[in-house]
């Protein structure tokens, strides 16, 4: 079911933007496509630093917007605890000058400027009146039908957070990982009398069937499954597999492992279509899909031992760029470089998310949403 919200003056558009971003940002500027008048979906982007000439952030901001089908008119909210400066001319809003370059930019690409607005602690206002005013926050009341659409009182970091584990479990994931590096390490000497070492390599007979068998596990993961988890996802082969089966189906898993393994043994190139998957190209995939692993894997992190888990968190960090939450995949990053400064996939997503890049998908929606 498709819940319409309706806004009829400014006030009542700010209090919409949560609902479309699924979150309450802070320090962040928010694009809002539309199609005639209206718009199903927002993109939250940080705020301008000293560090990118603004002119080169606008363009690259309206290069984001025109990319989706249709457009034709854009909304710009800034929010920020930067406070409104009070001057003998008038009352200057933060960040004024990024975002009439950026409206510029807008109008340069044939687009009408729908509404372009600022939120501080102190109040809200809009950039485009000659003379502007602070309005009482308490102006934005959220509109009937909100509520199903869920909590959006956290900000975009919100729910980025490893969730927590129990002490006993991250102990025995820890042993069973250890216990699989002897099983499936090359001198394979697993000892006698460790029977959950034993359970979680026959888990990994088949490894596309066990990453399929994580979509449909119990949440939180037990410790065996989880630790089998974290020991194939700190494996680059079965690690892009996992990335790729997610995204698509079993049966994609299952040549991408015969791909992954072809080119580790005799660097038999692996077929562009695969690496289409990883940029973000091709048909979208299943949300829910991903959304179900991205929650496997974050236990699975949860539990497993620190220098573990570069290779789990940077999966996370793929699954939620997938998703289209880009603040969260730069967090995963973030915690796999605090570990390993030089992990190079965790490395190759930061430049790609750092460049603005998206999935292709992100432009036209993903099945299951």
């Amino acid at each position: 079911m498709t819940t319409v919200l309706r806004a009829s003056d400014s006030a009542q558009f700010l209090s919409i933007v949560p609902a479309l971003a699924g979150f309450t940002p802070r320090e962040s500027i928010v694009l809002l496509p539309f199609r005639g008048s209206r718009s199903d979906g927002a993109m939250r982007l940080d705020l301008p630093d000293h560090v990118i000439p603004v002119l080169h952030y606008a363009t690259a901001a309206v290069d984001l917007v025109v990319r989706v089908p249709g457009t034709d008119a854009l909304a710009v909210v800034v929010y920020t605890d930067t406070p409104a400066e009070q001057t003998p001319d008038g009352l200057v809003l933060p960040h004024a000058v990024a975002v009439d370059t950026l409206l510029g930019c807008a109008e340069g690409a044939g687009l009408r400027v729908v509404e372009a607005l600022c939120v501080t602690p102190e109040g809200w206002s809009r950039y485009e009146d000659t003379d502007p005013v602070l309005h009482p926050l308490t102006d934005i009341v959220p509109p009937p039908g909100a509520a199903a659409l869920g909590d959006v009182s956290g900000d975009q970091f919100s729910g980025a957070a490893l969730p927590s584990a129990p002490a006993a479990e991250a102990r025995q994931v820890a042993r069973i990982l250890h216990g699989l590096d002897r099983a499936l390490g090359p001198e394979r000497t697993t000892r006698a009398g460790e029977p959950q070492v034993i359970a979680a390599a026959a888990l990994l007979d088949d490894i596309p069937a066990f990453l399929e068998s994580v979509l449909e596990a119990s949440d939180p993961l037990p410790p065996l499954t989880a630790a089998a988890l974290v020991w194939c996802l700190g494996r680059p082969p079965v690690r892009d597999t996992a990335i790729a089966q997610w995204a698509t189906d079993h049966r994609q898993g299952i040549r991408t492992m015969e791909a992954q393994l072809a080119f580790t043994a005799a660097g038999a190139p692996v077929p562009d279509d695969i690496g289409r998957v990883f940029l973000g190209r091709g048909t979208a995939p299943d949300g829910e899909r991903l959304r179900t692993a991205l929650r496997a894997v974050r236990e699975a992190t949860a539990r497993a031992p620190r220098e573990a888990r570069p290779g789990p968190l940077t999966v996370a960090a793929w699954l939620s760029w997938a998703l289209g939450r880009a603040t969260h995949a730069g967090r995963y990053l973030e915690m796999a470089r605090e570990i390993d400064p030089t992990y190079s996939l965790a490395l190759l997503l930061d430049a790609m998310i750092g460049g603005a890049v998206l999935p292709e998908w992100a432009f036209r929606g993903r099945r299951g949403e």
